[in-house]
């Protein structure tokens, strides 16, 4: 028997600096980040994504949320492509976080660029967002029997459908639209949804199918107005856009014939090969930026769908996202050959 074991008293003063120093290690152990971390935006500025971004860096400067300052970067070279070889490139590095589209899988599959989501770690689902068909405030449409109707009496490609990127999300839901009308539309593809948005209220094209945040300033000055929103069921924010319209009073797609459902990916992802503890802190920081009221404005917005995964479901539900993307790029003919 040791001498500690025969005094009780030192042995618990023993197991208390034991306890202390434990708890000291534990604390000093709790990863969070030492510089400014990089936020990437695989996509052009004024985009959901870039808007997105921007708002959760204010959000995190503003209520001083992490020690270390959030800078956004847009890397929006080859359809994302050059924001998403820069995470696969930086394994290891707990300081560079991208915030993905749906381009996280139509990019590689389009382009051949040696990159998957694989190449990534996913962190959470922030939230998935919406496309709406809009058209120009003057334009003669009330619904989307009246666009389809000019569509199909337009001569072949006349129409001009504006969208970010090629053989990106706008074009898959294009197709969709020419398969389902059995018209032919001239896609034109921008940097992104806020040039996409200017070149509708200039008349530059018909019509876009840009998310609902990147058009919604538009829709309240009065410069273009929304047929329809690519979603099972009409968006659930009541309050009023415009002098007497909600996100709610637009009717679905699929309501008025058109038998298309499209939504996207707003979510987050670090590189391969980054501490679980790097993860959880991000996973902690979204949580804290989601209960503040600049999300809540922006979800209103945006008529954003307020989903929201971390961990195993997330990553599921990836895993089914890309296997669907791959069908619909497919069916488009837009795979790399």
């Amino acid at each position: 028997m040791t001498a500690l074991s025969k005094t009780p008293g030192l042995r618990l003063v023993a197991a208390a600096a034991l306890a202390a120093g434990l708890g000291a290690g534990d604390a000093h152990a709790a990863w969070e980040p030492t510089r400014t971390v990089e936020f990437i935006v695989p996509a052009g500025t004024g985009g959901g994504a870039d808007q997105m971004a921007r708002m959760i860096q204010g959000v995190v400067a503003k209520h001083n949320l992490m020690k270390q300052s959030m800078v956004v970067i847009n890397k929006a070279g080859g359809a994302g492509g050059e924001g998403f070889l820069d995470i696969k490139n930086s394994k290891g590095n707990p300081h560079k976080l991208v915030i993905t589209l749906s381009n996280l899988f139509t990019t590689p599959m389009a382009t051949g660029i040696p990159f998957s989501w694989k190449d990534m770690t996913p962190v959470a689902m922030l939230a998935l967002d919406e496309f709406v068909l809009w058209v120009n405030a003057a334009a003669p449409y009330q619904n989307v029997g009246d666009y389809v109707k000019a569509l199909k009496a337009a001569p072949a490609g006349q129409m001009k459908m504006g969208g970010t990127g090629s053989k990106q999300e706008d074009q898959i839901i294009t197709v969709a639209l020419e398969k389902a009308t059995g018209a032919k539309l001239t896609y034109v593809p921008y940097k992104g949804g806020g040039e996409v948005a200017v070149q509708l209220v200039g008349k530059h094209v018909d019509s876009t199918v840009n998310n609902p945040i990147e058009a919604v300033s538009h829709w309240r000055s009065g410069a273009v107005k929304p047929l329809c929103v690519f979603d099972g069921k009409q968006l659930a924010y009541k309050d009023k856009v415009t002098a007497d319209k909600a996100w709610a009073d637009i009717p679905t797609c699929k309501s008025q014939g058109l038998d298309i459902e499209y939504l996207m990916l707003r979510g987050i992802f670090m590189p391969a090969g980054v501490p679980k503890d790097a993860v959880d802190y991000y996973v902690d920081l979204f949580k804290k930026v989601r209960a503040m009221p600049e999300w809540t404005k922006l979800m209103n917005d945006g008529a954003f769908n307020q989903s929201f995964m971390i961990g195993a479901e997330y990553t599921k539900w990836v895993e089914n996202e890309e296997k669907r993307h791959r069908e619909l790029m497919t069916a488009a003919g837009f795979l790399a050959k």
